[in-house]
């Protein structure tokens, strides 16, 4: 064979040697693969990040919502307390009035009357309001109540009872 064969023609200026292009090519390999490589690393702590922030705000969730039970628990359990400690006064009252024994009838009539008023307005404090429908109201034939209605915060609490004409 020719010498020709046996050595490869010299690269041309500005040209480059196959050797060459695989080298440079395994260099450019090298830099894609390190920038990726830097990517990945720096994709990785902002996952560990976001997965910190997504379980202290899970967390954070939880303990508002156990609050939130606890703080409903409680209101349940003490709901009548401001109810209860406006009765007191009226409870007491009954019970001074229970302590006299020789109370005239006007005695017992005032103290009887005295001890409405605070219940009335224990109630009122309360939002407990009565329902007293005027008899002959016209389109509502109440003739009398027997028993007033009570309503507390614009619900009905419990209806009057009372008795109606007969249609005509």
């Amino acid at each position: 064979m020719s010498e020709q064969a046996s050595n490869p023609t010299p690269p041309e200026a500005g040209q480059q040697s196959p050797e060459e292009l695989v080298a440079a090519m395994n260099a450019s390999e090298a830099d894609a693969m390190a920038a990726l490589q830097a990517e990945l690393a720096t994709l990785k702590a902002k996952s560990t990040d976001l997965a910190d922030q997504y379980l202290r705000a899970k967390a954070d969730a939880e303990n508002a919502r156990r609050r939130a039970e606890d703080e409903i628990s409680k209101a349940r359990k003490f709901a009548v307390e401001g109810f209860a400690d406006s009765l007191l006064p009226v409870a007491d009252s009954l019970e001074a009035g229970l302590v006299i024994k020789d109370a005239t009838a006007e005695q017992i009539r005032e103290g009887a009357q005295a001890t409405l008023r605070q219940l009335l307005a224990a109630l009122e404090r309360n939002k407990v309001l009565a329902i007293n429908p005027a008899a002959g109201t016209k389109f509502d034939p109440v003739v009398s109540v027997l028993q007033k209605g009570y309503s507390i915060v614009e619900r009905v609490l419990r209806p009057a009872l009372v008795t109606v004409a007969a249609a005509k």
